[in-house]
């Protein structure tokens, strides 16, 4: 929302805008508009908060088993779950506490101090008594702090990468004043709060303050910005009330069953307990928290910082990654790829700031320094060039290329400058035409600086041998209208409308391949004095050539666009840039294929979200959009069922990656307020980072429903055990305290193990998780309960048999104690692979598990064995017999299962 337009409006003749406001009406401008802020909400209380950590379903289940087991007297099952319930506690408030920092990190971008005209005299003020109708003087270096339009210029240039995601510098203009009215502005005329003045000087009238201001709506945008469920949160709090109704029915059947057989009231009420308790996976907070906690450590070894904890599974789950093009998909390092001369055309090879590279004529080697139009253009646009690289030396010409200075063994190099002039002066160097070269060569004499209205760049040089020449570089329209001669293969020739037409055509094929060119031409002048002022000194140019060049593609980007594919991920590209140039660079990337559509910020104005979501399956890339677009973009893309991952570094993209499900910020380019919206920072602005991350996510998630499949067929073993033993009318198969030591036994370390399984070859060609997935899907209940029967009936065989052939109930409930050990270690081992079986997998590529289950092996023989803990725990010590029965019966599941296949068949893209 912008101001009324009578706040820019000046109605009395003596009111010029060079006079300013009065400190009258600034005070009255203040009251009606308000400080020159960004407002906040009101903050959630940090006690709230913390309160919030201990609502979930999980959690409250976690806490009646604490109070259960201190009522047995397990204190050590108590405190371990006391333990984990404060360790999820603190982790969960600091995450959300540090989601509320997002608006201190926009507040500190605001200009702490202005200059500005009052009572017609220029004086600095706090940026927050700014008020519309102030004019404010800007100079190079200073943070602009208001929205204002400008209306008197003199070579501004301000660096708006903030809000548009663009590192190039862009001018701007001063819009035209009558009778000190100011009727229309437009982005070329106006300067926004939070950007930087890069160069020149400027006045401008105040029109927008506060939450009024870009800056100010996209603040607004991340306060009203809800914060969702990561889809494990919601899976967990489904898990959650599964378990608690389970538990309570688990509880109540058995007592009730064994109370209505004759089994003493509180026998049968701690057997009841007992078994919900070890029905309750109580080390799932903490596996959840160790398996993102160790994904966190792994991810920062591939540079990727993870801040917001559950993001890290959150990214296994992606099926859309929104990804900035400048920097993260492409080097951020203008390249020139096509060279036009003399007739000639060639390919450059090579990328970004370094100068190995070849020439390249029709796919064969050319030396460009024995093509004198190829040569004179290099040096044309090396010299007409301020860019410095501090250590480039020259290298023999005859080799075609120089050896690289900017490798990790020179890491002192040092590079300056416009990204465009850089590019002129690498391909410069990649023929031996280095800094160095030139400047022994030529003197720089004197320089006509760029500017919006000749869109070009010339400068004076005299040559060695005494002779002065003039080097212009710019857009090739407005250079080759400033030539009357051609330099050709036989020589200087007339530029004749068919050579103007071989150029314009040459320029247009360069452009359509979204390169961006440059026209080159140069003219001698005549020894002795001379005038830059000269309308003359740009005119009568000898046209040399043309060089286009273009932001190449990281390589290893189009390696995770590929992975991205394999996976089921869609990867979409949105971007500031042009259209065509968007298109060319994502055709590159493989990103844009046939069929694709790409849409302009314009074409979204034109869209509301119905109409988006109906074409947005199709759209790979989208140009030229704004904050509001990005934002657009990820709601409409989430309420079509996407998991979507957002990047983004600007100020502008810190809405959109709030949003997103994974919010993604940049570490080298980011501003803080990206990076406090965000769940995770790529140290190293790469989107093949990013990907890796998503890889990361998979496998964690995977152990975490490795993990759920362990616990909970275990368990269900345990349950059905005791319950089928009342059912059949048999003596209790376990007693309370063999339950709870079962339980300490195999859900500690070798579940804790599970969870650090490493990743399964395939983990990037399988489709990513849908919205609607529960914990259980893909045949994960299946899985759960056939096994967990299976483990229920070979316990209860064991005990069956030594009892009806031994009639002993102490050795049946050992042998039973023993069995349901020993299947649930075995069944620990099936559970590394949902698609193969025990047979198949490797054992050893995880050997915290191996070390884990033969520390469970020897905790369950103590029991059996050691006299001081077999009258404690009512145990007696096993023979050879008993042993055969025991691993003939938790052996006959994992053979049937080789013989006849399990495990759910995971669909390829």
């Amino acid at each position: 929302m912008s101001i009324a337009e009578s706040e820019l409006n000046f109605a009395k003749p003596d009111n010029m805008l060079t006079i300013g406001l009065t400190d009258n009406e600034a005070k009255k401008k203040l009251q009606k508009h308000g400080l020159n802020i960004l407002a906040e909400r009101k903050k959630i209380s940090p006690l709230k908060i913390l309160f919030r950590q201990f609502t979930d379903v999980m959690i409250v289940i976690l806490l009646m088993a604490t109070v259960i087991s201190g009522f047995m007297g397990d204190t050590t099952e108590a405190v371990t779950i006391i333990a984990i319930v404060i360790v999820n506690a603190i982790l969960g408030f600091v995450q959300e506490f540090r989601t509320e920092k997002t608006m201190e990190a926009l507040k500190s971008l605001a200009a702490p101090y202005a200059k500005v005209i009052r009572n017609e005299l220029q004086i600095s003020i706090p940026a927050e008594e700014i008020v519309p109708g102030d004019v404010l003087v800007i100079e190079a270096g200073d943070r602009i702090a208001a929205d204002a339009a400008v209306f008197e210029c003199s070579s501004l240039s301000v660096d708006e990468s903030l809000l548009t995601g663009e590192s190039v510098p862009v001018e701007k203009h001063s819009l035209k004043v009558k009778n000190s009215y100011i009727n229309s502005y437009d982005k070329k005329t106006s300067v926004y709060m939070g950007t930087v003045a890069t160069g020149g000087r400027a006045k401008a009238v105040v029109y927008a303050t506060g939450m009024s201001t870009e800056m100010g709506n996209i603040a607004d945008m991340i306060q009203n910005i809800e914060e969702d469920e990561t889809p494990l949160q919601r899976r967990l709090a489904h898990l959650g009330k599964i378990i608690a109704i389970g538990c309570l029915a688990i509880c109540t059947i058995v007592s009730i069953t064994g109370i209505l057989r004759g089994e003493k009231l509180l026998t049968m009420l701690l057997a009841g307990i007992s078994l919900a308790v070890a029905a309750i996976p109580e080390g799932l907070p903490a596996i959840v928290t160790i398996s993102l906690a160790l994904g966190v450590q792994r991810m920062l070894k591939r540079n990727a910082l993870i801040r917001k904890l559950p993001a890290v599974e959150t990214l296994g789950c992606a099926s859309i990654i929104c990804s900035d093009k400048t920097g993260t998909l492409t080097e951020n390092k203008m390249t020139v790829r096509k060279i036009y001369a003399s007739g000639c055309e060639l390919d450059v090879t090579g990328n970004g700031y370094n100068t190995e590279g070849s020439f390249l004529m029709g796919n064969k080697p050319a030396d460009p320094i024995k093509t004198e139009g190829i040569k004179m253009a290099l040096e044309i646009g090396a010299m007409c060039n301020n860019s410095v690289i501090s250590s480039l030396q020259s290298n023999n010409p005859a080799m075609g290329k120089i050896k690289s200075l900017f490798s990790k063994q020179q890491p002192d190099t040092k590079i300056t400058g416009d990204p465009t002039e850089i590019a002129l002066t690498i391909a410069a160097a990649k023929a031996g035409i280095t800094q160095g070269h030139l400047n022994s060569c030529y003197k720089r004499l004197d320089e006509l600086p760029f500017d919006s209205d000749r869109k070009c760049m010339s400068v004076i040089c005299k040559k060695s041998s005494g002779e002065i020449f003039v080097f212009t570089k710019g857009a090739p329209d407005m250079i080759i209208d400033k030539c009357s001669r051609i330099m050709t293969s036989k020589g200087i020739i007339n530029l004749d409308a068919g050579a103007r037409r071989t150029v314009t055509r040459i320029n247009d094929g360069m452009a359509n391949k979204a390169l961006r060119v440059m026209g080159l031409a140069y003219k001698r002048l005549e020894t002795g004095t001379y005038r830059t002022e000269s309308k003359n000194i740009e005119k009568d140019l000898i046209f040399v050539g043309l060089m286009g060049m273009i932001d190449p593609p990281r390589r290893e980007a189009v390696v995770a666009v590929q992975k991205c594919r394999l996976a089921g991920i869609k990867p979409v590209m949105i971007t500031g840039d042009h259209k065509l140039t968007a298109a060319a660079i994502a055709k590159e990337l493989n990103i844009y294929c046939d069929g694709d559509k790409v849409l302009t910020g314009a074409e979204l104005d034109r869209m509301n979200e119905e109409q988006l979501s109906e074409v947005a399956g199709s759209v790979s890339v989208y140009a030229r959009v704004s904050p509001k677009h990005k934002l657009m973009i990820v709601r409409v893309l989430k309420k079509l069922g996407h998991i979507v991952a957002m990047t983004g570094d600007g100020v502008n993209d810190a809405p959109a990656v709030k949003e997103a499900d994974i919010g993604v910020s940049m570490g080298i380019t980011g501003t803080d307020v990206t990076k406090e919206a965000s769940s995770m920072v790529l140290l190293d602005d790469n989107f093949a980072t990013l990907v890796a991350a998503v890889e990361e996510g998979r496998v964690i998630y995977n152990n975490i429903r490795k993990f759920i499949r362990y616990m909970l067929a275990c368990n269900l073993g345990e349950v059905l055990t005791m319950f089928l033993g009342i059912l059949m009318m048999l003596p209790m198969p376990l007693l309370p305290i063999q339950i709870l030591w079962v339980n300490l036994a195999t859900d500690g370390l070798p579940a804790i193990a599970l969870g650090l399984d490493p990743p399964e070859k395939d983990i990037m060609m399988r489709p990513p998780r849908g919205t609607k997935d529960n914990i259980f899907s893909h045949g994960l209940l299946k899985l759960i309960v056939s096994r967990g029967v299976f483990i229920g009936l070979s316990t209860l065989g064991v005990f069956v048999s030594i009892l009806y052939f031994l009639n002993n109930v102490e050795l049946a409930r050992t042998g039973a104690f023993m069995t349901l050990v020993i299947t649930q270690l075995i069944h620990v081992f099936e559970c590394k692979s949902e698609t193969k079986n025990i047979f198949e997998i490797s054992f050893f590529d995880n050997m915290p598990l191996v070390m884990s289950v033969l520390c469970s092996v020897v905790m369950i023989l103590a029991v059996v064995y050691v006299p001081v803990l077999q009258g404690v725990f009512e145990t007696a010590a096993l023979g050879m017999s008993e042993w055969f029965l025991i691993i003939g019966f938790s052996l006959i599941v994992p053979i049937l299962s080789s013989m006849i296949g399990t495990g759910r068949k995971i669909k390829r893209q």
